[in-house]
């Protein structure tokens, strides 16, 4: 059930990256990760004070971001469950969650690691580079992983 919600927030990230795509992406990312390494290591209000401007300027893009993101994981689910319940495919989605939202943990959250996602939360309240540096550390790590080793990582 975790897989499948944090599979539905990653299909809504993407969906709303994509519709930003159009307002100048690269410039609001190198925005956003110059403030994140700044304000991270004091307080999640800059956080909340980011999340709360955008959505005030970009609530249009976020309703249709949550409109999209619900017939996508509908079809998604419906059309790929057998697919994606495939070790390979774990490790695919654990990949790309390291890549995109491993400074949060969601990759650990995903392969049910509670305690390391929690731990990746923590140390990007305290050292946010880090956590980045960790999490593409995974991902490089589960690329040359095979299936097998990739199981015994997940269980």
């Amino acid at each position: 059930m975790l897989q499948r919600a944090i599979l539905v927030a990653a299909i809504f990230l993407a969906i709303l990256l994509a519709l930003t795509f159009g307002d100048a992406l690269l410039a609001q990312l190198y925005a956003w990760l110059s403030r994140l390494t700044g304000w991270v290591m004091h307080n999640f209000a800059d956080l909340y004070a980011g999340l709360h401007y955008y959505l005030s300027t970009h609530t249009t893009k976020v309703l249709l971001a949550i409109a999209l993101t619900i017939p996508v994981s509908w079809w998604v689910f419906r059309k790929r469950d057998k697919e994606l319940s495939s070790p390979a495919n774990h490790r695919k989605i654990a990949i790309v969650l390291a890549i995109c939202l491993g400074w949060l943990g969601a990759h650990r959250f995903y392969l049910g690691q509670v305690g390391w996602g929690i731990f990746y939360l923590v140390l990007l309240w305290f050292f946010a580079p880090l956590v980045i540096v960790l999490s593409l550390i995974d991902a490089i790590r589960y690329f040359f992983m095979t299936d097998e080793q990739f199981a015994i990582v997940r269980s």
